[in-house]
């Protein structure tokens, strides 16, 4: 089977333990039979569809990629690749719950603040939350918090994950 990943998702594709595979950002361009990359990418060959904004999504899309392979990697294998990322860990075990009302401006930051326990809301929020790229888009002059996007930071789902929420937790 000759597997497609985007850049997004390779760091998932090695986790799995696939070691035979093609990167392309356009899987399409490429001679393949399954493409493995994120959910919200359009994609005409047959795919894995999967998410890494969260602790728990990289969890299950390491999880569900590992079924490629012909040994599906346990729960207790997979937890071991969180041990050297403590906020990665840290939100992957416990559900919290904040009173931080924050205003958000992209789906897949509403991922990351639900998961951090922050209360998104339209009005009275403490602060404005967005992407790098939505930056010329934002109204609000006060309080904001920009995060990185995909582009503008490792690929490393893990190490995402500890510079996301690291900024997010400076605000509780």
């Amino acid at each position: 089977m000759k597997i497609i990943t985007t850049p997004m998702c390779e760091e998932i594709v090695k986790l799995a333990g696939i070691s035979e595979y093609i990167v392309n950002k356009f899987p399409d361009e490429e001679e393949g039979d399954l493409a493995i990359a994120l959910s919200e990418s359009n994609v005409e060959m047959d795919c894995v569809p999967i998410k890494i904004n969260t602790p728990s999504q990289i969890f299950e899309s390491i999880k569900k990629v590992s079924k490629i392979n012909e040994k599906e990697l346990s729960d207790e294998d997979v937890l071991a690749f969180f041990n050297d990322y403590e906020l990665s860990k840290k939100y992957l075990n416990f559900n919290f719950k904040r009173d931080v009302n924050v205003k958000v401006y992209s789906k897949f930051l509403r991922d990351i603040v639900e998961d951090v326990g922050f209360n998104i809301v339209q009005e009275n929020y403490d602060y404005v939350i967005y992407p790098d790229y939505l930056k010329e888009d934002v109204k609000e002059s006060e309080n904001l918090v920009e995060i990185s996007s995909h582009n503008c930071i490792s690929k490393n789902p893990f190490e995402k994950v500890e510079v996301r929420y690291a900024i997010l937790e400076s605000l509780i």
